[in-house]
C-alpha cells in the first residue's frame, strides 16, 4: 500500500512520492539509518521544516502586517503581497542555476538561509517605530484620526472646528461624521473621504528590504536543499520517493505550527493582545536561524553532499554573494513600483490596462506570453507530431492550473482580510483566534486528508478507473469554486454584526484542501512525462513562471475585493460582506464554469497525452 503525503500546502510545485508499506528499517543490518533511510534526511527534514517554519509564520502576518501596522490601502497591501509571493517562486530558478554551475547546493543553502533570517529581522525592526498615523483627506483638506476602543467596539473620530466627530461609513459608500449627539454633522458622498496613513520612511524602507531579503534568500534556498536530498540515493534506489515524501512532510508540519504560534505571538488570542509585530517576526527569524545552525554546524554529516560542481571554479562566489546583495536594490525597486500602482481610468480596455501594470506585472504576463506559444511554435518545428501534440496537451493543462492557483492563494490576501473583518473568530464560544491563524486550517486538513486520498487513488489505480491528469485538474478547478461558493452560502446566516461563523471559512479550506489534492500531486510529474526531453528543464522553467504569474494574479484578484478603511478598519461592515461576497461569487462562478470547459476537454487532451498517466 503506497501512502503519499502532499506538501502543497505549502508548496504548489512540489512532487511528494509514495512511501511503500510504512516506514521500517531496511534488513536490520545497515548503519546509519533514520526510518531505514540514510540518517542524513533527518537533518534535511528539520532545517526544512524550521525554515518553512519562518516562511510560513511570516506570511500569515504578512497581509495583516501591511494593511493594520502600516496602514495601506486594500489595493496597495494585496497587490504588494501578490508580488511578494511572486517572487518567492520566481527566484528559485535564478538559485537554482548558480548552484549547479558555481556554488553547489550546500554553500547556496547556507548564504540563503542568512539571507533569509536577516531578511525576518528586518521586518521585526520595522515594527519597532510604532503604528503608521492614521489621517483622512476630505475635499481637499487634511484631518488627523484618533481611535479609541479596541477590536469590535474601537471607533475612528477626526476633529473639525474643535468637535469631535465619530466616522462611520453607510451602505452607499458615502461617509457620515457623527457629533456627541448622535446626531449627522456632515455626509461625504462617496470618493469624496480618503483615508491614508502617515509611515515612516525609514520604517518604510526597512518594511521592503526585508521583503527583498526575504525573496533573494528564498531564491537560493529553496531549490537546493531538495536536490541534496536527492544526492542521498543512488541512481535506481526505490527508496528515493518514499524519501521525498518524508522530507516535504517537514514542510506541512513546519507550516502548520507556525500559522498557529507566529500570529499567536504578533497579535495575540482571545482577550491576549499578544506581544507585537515584532515577536512574530521575531519567532520566523529564530525558526530560519536554526535551519541555518544545522547545516553549518552538521559535524561533517553532510560531507559528499551539495558540494560545488565539478571544475566549477571557486574564484566567483565573492562576485555571486556580492552581487546578489546588490540584487536587492532591484527588488526593492519593483516593490516600490508595486506600491505606486494606480488603476487605469474607466474604459481604458485591455490596452490600456497593460500598459499602465506594474514592471513586474508587465515582466510576469509577457515572459508567460511569449514562452507558451513560443515553446508550442519550437515543438511544432522541431518535434514529431506525437511530441507536439503532447506538449499542447502541457501547455493547455498549465494554463488551467495558472488559474486555480490564482483563486486558490485568496487564502493569504482576501480570505485573510474577510477573516479579520467578516468573521466571528470564536471557537464554540471558548476562545477566539486571530485572523492570521485561520491559515492553519489548509495545513491541517492536507496533513489529515492526503493518506486517505492517496489510498483513494491507489484502490482506483487497481481497479483501472482513476480519473485522468485533466478530469483531476476540472474536478480542482470545480472545487475551488464551490469552496467559495460554501462560503458565500455562508453569509446568509449573518446577524447584525455582518460576520459569519468561523465553522464557513473552516469549510472553504476543507474544500479548497480537497480540491488541491487532486491537482497538486500531479503538476511537476506530469511535466517531465509530457515535455520533450531536450527542453524539460525549459518547460520547468514555464511552470514555475506559471505558479508565480498565478500569485501575481492572486493579488490582482484581491484588489477586486478591496473596501474603504480607516485607520486599519473598514468603515462600514455590511458594505465590506457585500463587497467581499461579490467578488468570491464572480470567481466562484469563473472557477467552476473553467473546470466544467476543462472536463468537457478531458477527451480530446487524453488522446494528446498519448497514454500519459
Amino acid at each position: 500500500m503506497a501512502i503519499q503525503f502532499d506538501d502543497s500546502a505549502a508548496e504548489p510545485g512540489a512532487i511528494p512520492g509514495p512511501i511503500s508499506g510504512g516506514l521500517r528499517h531496511l534488513d536490520g543490518h545497515e548503519s546509519g539509518q533514520w526510518f531505514g533511510h540514510p540518517r542524513q534526511l533527518a537533518r534535511l527534514f528539520t532545517t526544512e521544516a524550521m525554515e518553512r517554519f519562518g516562511y510560513y509564520g511570516m506570511r500569515a502576518l504578512l497581509t495583516l502586517y501591511l494593511a493594520q501596522h502600516f496602514l495601506f490601502s486594500d489595493t496597495t497591501t494585496t497587490g504588494l503581497y501578490g508580488g511578494f509571493t511572486a517572487l518567492v517562486y520566481l527566484t528559485p530558478l535564478i538559485g537554482g542555476l548558480l548552484a549547479d554551475r558555481f556554488l553547489g547546493s550546500k554553500r547556496s543553502v547556507k548564504f540563503g538561509a542568512i539571507m533569509m533570517s536577516v531578511g525576518y529581522m528586518v521586518l521585526c525592526l520595522s515594527s519597532t517605530g510604532g503604528p503608521a498615523k492614521p489621517f483622512a483627506t476630505i475635499e481637499g483638506q487634511r484631518y488627523e484620526v484618533t481611535v479609541k476602543g479596541t477590536g469590535d467596539k474601537r471607533q475612528q473620530f477626526i476633529t473639525q472646528d474643535g468637535h469631535s466627530l465619530q466616522i462611520r461609513g453607510n451602505d452607499d459608500k458615502s461617509v457620515s461624521l457623527i457629533a456627541a449627539d448622535g446626531k449627522e454633522a456632515r455626509t461625504i458622498a462617496p470618493g469624496g473621504f480618503v483615508a491614508e496613513g502617515e509611515r515612516s520612511p525609514l520604517y518604510t524602507f526597512l518594511l521592503i528590504t526585508g521583503l527583498a531579503l526575504v525573496v533573494v534568500g528564498n531564491g537560493f534556498f529553496k531549490p537546493n536543499i531538495s536536490t541534496i536530498v536527492g544526492s542521498l540515493y543512488a541512481e535506481g534506489d526505490r527508496r528515493r520517493d518514499a524519501g521525498f515524501t518524508i522530507f516535504y512532510m517537514g514542510i506541512n508540519l513546519g507550516s502548520l505550527f507556525s500559522q498557529i504560534l507566529c500570529p499567536l505571538l504578533a497579535v495575540g488570542m482571545g482577550s491576549w493582545g499578544g506581544l507585537g509585530w515584532w515577536a512574530g517576526f521575531a519567532l520566523a527569524a529564530g525558526g530560519m536561524a536554526v535551519s541555518w545552525l544545522l547545516f553549518q554546524f552538521d559535524g561533517g554529516k553532510l560531507d559528499g553532499h551539495g558540494d560545488r560542481p565539478a571544475g566549477a571554479p571557486a574564484n566567483r562566489d565573492a562576485l555571486i554573494y556580492i552581487g546578489s546583495v546588490l540584487i536587492i536594490p532591484v527588488v526593492y525597486l519593483l516593490f516600490a513600483n508595486l506600491m505606486s500602482y494606480v488603476k487605469p481610468p474607466a474604459g481604458s480596455g485591455i490596452i490600456g490596462y497593460f500598459t499602465t501594470l506594474p514592471i513586474m506585472g508587465k515582466i510576469m504576463f509577457g515572459s508567460f506570453l511569449v514562452s507558451v506559444p513560443g515553446i508550442l511554435i519550437w515543438s511544432y518545428i522541431k518535434g514529431s507530431r506525437t511530441e507536439f501534440q503532447m506538449m499542447l496537451a502541457a501547455m493547455v493543462l498549465i494554463t488551467f492550473n495558472t488559474v486555480f492557483w490564482t483563486l486558490f492563494e485568496q487564502a493569504g490576501s482576501s480570505l485573510t482580510l474577510f477573516a479579520d473583518r467578516n468573521t466571528d473568530m470564536s471557537v464554540f464560544g471558548l476562545f477566539s483566534i486571530s485572523a492570521g491563524q485561520t491559515q492553519f486550517f489548509n495545513a491541517f486538513f492536507i496533513v489529515a486528508l492526503a493518506p486517505l486520498f492517496s489510498i483513494m487513488w491507489n484502490g482506483m489505480a487497481k481497479r483501472g478507473i482513476e480519473p485522468t491528469i485533466p478530469i483531476k485538474f476540472g474536478v480542482a478547478l470545480m472545487g475551488v469554486g464551490l469552496g467559495f461558493l460554501f462560503l458565500v452560502f455562508g453569509t446568509k446566516f449573518v446577524g447584525p454584526d455582518f460576520k459569519v461563523g468561523l465553522w464557513w471559512l473552516a469549510g472553504l479550506y476543507l474544500i479548497h484542501s480537497i480540491a488541491e489534492l487532486c491537482i497538486s500531486p500531479v503538476g511537476l510529474s506530469m511535466i517531465t512525462k509530457l515535455s520533450i526531453a531536450r527542453i524539460v528543464g525549459l518547460m520547468m522553467g514555464v511552470w514555475f513562471l506559471s505558479i508565480a504569474v498565478a500569485q501575481y494574479v492572486a493579488g490582482v484578484v484581491a484588489q477586486l475585493a478591496s473596501v474603504e478603511t480607516v485607520g486599519g478598519q473598514v468603515t462600514n461592515l455590511k458594505v465590506s460582506l457585500d463587497t467581499y461576497t461579490a467578488t468570491f461569487t464572480t470567481i466562484a462562478w469563473i472557477a467552476i464554469g473553467l473546470g466544467v470547459a476543462l472536463l468537457v476537454l478531458s477527451w480530446p487532451l487524453k488522446k494528446l497525452m498519448h497514454g500519459v498517466k
